[in-house]
């Protein structure tokens, strides 16, 4: 789901063709996430790790991203800039909690590998204007 939000809320900021630092970062955030969503599925469909992957987001979600496309110009980019923050805030928690405590081998290594983008991911974002 966390994927799913980057992707969906970044496609929203480059459609609104968001300010010069948040374009890159959004371009950054699409690419980057579809590559984690499809190492996920492929552990799932090489049945290395039991889940079913969600197709929607969760109402959390998509209540974060009802509110960005209600949202234009500076409004916009800066909502857009607070939620990718607190978005790679809560990726960073549950990814470095699951790499140090997960039950599932093959899903604990691509949380740990997965991680260090997500660190440089929240840092970028802090960087947002």
């Amino acid at each position: 789901i966390s994927d799913m939000f980057e992707i969906q809320s970044s496609q929203l900021a480059l459609a609104k063709q968001a300010d010069a630092d948040t374009k890159p970062f959004a371009e950054k955030m699409v690419q980057d996430h579809q590559k984690t969503s499809s190492e996920l599925k492929a552990l799932v469909d090489g049945g290395k790790v039991k889940a079913t992957l969600p197709t929607s987001l969760d109402s959390q979600h998509q209540k974060m991203l009802d509110e960005l496309k209600a949202k234009n110009g500076k409004d916009f980019d800066a909502s857009y800039d607070q939620t990718q923050v607190k978005a790679h805030q809560d990726a960073v928690a549950l990814f470095d909690a699951y790499a140090k405590n997960g039950d599932n081998a093959e899903l604990k290594g691509w949380a740990f590998r997965t991680l260090p983008h997500l660190r440089e991911h929240l840092s970028m974002a802090e960087k947002l204007k």
